[in-house]
């Protein structure tokens, strides 16, 4: 039995499914699927005590699920969010007469309110770790009759946690450690935030280097235009270092931004930067003009978000040199992910980087693999990560995996027991009531050689064959006929253990569906994935 509605391992009810409708269902569609099932499930219909009292529980379900779409302001909550959003605290204070849209805005207004109310107990730490490698003795060594020599040549260490103090205003502390060749240095900064109208004001006080004092801000102008800026001050022994900084950025189009940013200081520059962002790619070109180097990069990503994976390249052209990198990330898991690339460039030489993102924690380790551009060292550098994600990924990655789908199917069937059974027995009563209908509907089809299901099989198949798993596969010849309409069989793309006579055999698992049917005298067999659409003939 599910002891929390909100759980992650409830299985929710599809109510378009169960009715057979698409997502853009109109009200006709709505009121045709619920006449269609009300003459299969209506008590009045069944005189048996056993079918009736089927048919009332089969019946009530038609009428909730007709109830939730043919109501637009009950449709619109449960489109975002579910059915689980008809049972959100809050709703009661929404009045009747708001529109679907001011509806689904009412329900991303609940939701920000929770996860603020969150955010308020709970620290957002952020952390980095860096370990630099020098083994450019690998590909160029000192001396040839003793093996290279690999050390790390630098490590930096930074860590941060954020106290929310109001809706507002929070606080954050923040430090770093590094240390390279045998010097050691870091700094401890106290930040404090608060979030204006359309805009936030940043005050951080910092030790380290000197006392550090930074005031900034930003604020949005319009739909067009934002801006942000600031001063600091760092008090060294003999001097105080001013800097100010400030970045202008217009919104071009829905996927473009361009910056004009400045910052002068130690370090002075003026960069002109354009980004361009959509769901398959991203795009980022700038020129730098500025002390003590002048330059132009670019850098393009390939989101293959069907395979969760980014593939990146970038080039960097000016008075310093150039550099081209090339690499890949991969996410590995919600909240994990691994990034490897390769860097050439003068006067730099060869680099592999190696990136592990956990949530917000990073440890990255750049292998400087050769101060000069050697072709053997850019491929080890290209080969090696490919080899090691590959043996990684069946050694570690996938048994991790599949140890945490077996136990998240475990833990959802053991959260859904009673209610599985529930589904179980309310399919076979189902499939009790529609043998009436089943039984005109294939006289019909056979009179207009329409569509006649032969055999219908929905659940798991064998591990590496095209047979079913007995005990992981259900019939529902009778369910799929008396799907047909007028020699027409429509699903649409959703789980099909939702629709009348179905459930689940094997929660968690692929499941397919395949149907052996008969059209003008022809025999046909179609197999489809569980959440793929159908349409016969």
């Amino acid at each position: 039995m599910v002891e929390n509605s909100e759980s992650d391992n409830e299985i929710s009810e599809d109510y378009y499914t169960f009715l057979n409708l698409p997502k853009e269902a109109t009200s006709e569609q709505i009121n045709s699927a619920y006449r269609r099932l009300s003459r299969i499930y209506h008590p009045d219909k069944h005189i048996d005590p056993e079918k009736k009292r089927h048919a009332e529980l089969l019946f009530n379900r038609t009428k909730r699920a007709y109830e939730v779409l043919s109501d637009p302001h009950k449709r619109a909550i449960y489109d975002s969010i579910g059915e689980k959003g008809l049972r959100t605290d809050g709703w009661e204070i929404v009045h009747r007469t708001k529109t679907p849209s001011e509806i689904r805005e009412e329900y991303e207004r609940l939701a920000r309110a929770a996860e603020e109310h969150k955010l308020q107990q709970r620290t957002n730490p952020r952390g980095n770790v860096t370990i630099a490698v020098n083994a450019t003795e690998i590909f160029a060594p000192y001396d040839e009759t003793e093996l290279p020599r690999i050390e790390v040549s630098s490590m930096s260490i930074s860590q941060s946690i954020e106290a929310p103090i109001t809706r507002k205003d929070t606080v954050t502390l923040g430090g770093t450690l590094n240390s390279s060749n045998g010097n050691g240095s870091g700094n401890f900064v106290v930040c404090g935030r608060r979030l204006l109208n359309k805009g936030w004001l940043q005050l951080d006080l910092g030790v380290g280097n000197g006392p550090l004092l930074c005031v900034k801000g930003g604020r949005t102008l319009n739909s067009t235009f934002s801006v942000n800026g600031g001063t600091s001050l760092n008090f060294r022994e003999n001097a105080i270092l001013p800097a100010i900084f400030s970045t202008l950025a217009v919104q071009l189009d829905k996927h473009t931004v361009g910056s004009l940013i400045l910052n002068a200081g130690s370090q002075t520059s003026l960069t002109t930067q354009i980004d361009r962002s959509s769901e398959k790619y991203s795009l980022t070109t700038s020129f730098v003009i500025g002390s003590p180097h002048i330059y132009f990069s670019i850098m393009y990503t390939r989101k293959m978000l069907e395979n969760e994976l980014k593939v990146k390249v970038s080039t960097k052209l000016g008075t310093f040199g150039f550099l081209a990198e090339y690499g890949a990330e991969k996410k590995v898991s919600k909240y994990s992910s691994v990034f490897a690339s390769v860097s050439v460039g003068v006067p730099t030489g060869v680099i592999l980087k190696f990136k592990i993102n956990r949530s917000n924690q990073s440890y990255i380790f750049p292998i400087h693999l050769s101060e000069e551009i050697v072709p053997a060292a850019i491929f080890y550098a290209s080969v090696t990560p490919i080899l090691l994600w590959f043996v990684v990924k069946k050694t570690i990655i996938d048994p991790i995996k599949e140890d945490r789908r077996s136990s998240e199917i475990e833990r959802t069937k053991q959260a859904n027991e009673e209610r599985l059974l529930l589904k179980r027995q309310e399919a076979h009563a189902a499939i009790e009531l529609m043998h009436q209908t089943y039984e005109r509907i294939v006289s019909e089809e056979s009179s207009r050689q329409g569509i006649l299901i032969n055999k219908a099989t929905y659940g798991k198949l064998q591990e590496g064959g095209f047979d079913f798993s007995e005990e992981a596969s259900i019939d529902v010849t009778i369910p799929v006929q008396c799907l047909v309409r007028d020699s027409t069989l429509t699903l649409y793309n959703a789980s099909k253990s939702q629709l009348p006579g179905f459930y689940d055999p094997c929660v968690g698992e692929d499941k397919v569906l395949n149907i052996d049917y008969t059209f003008n005298d022809h025999k046909h067999e179609i197999v489809v994935k569980d959440l793929e659409s159908i349409r016969l003939p």
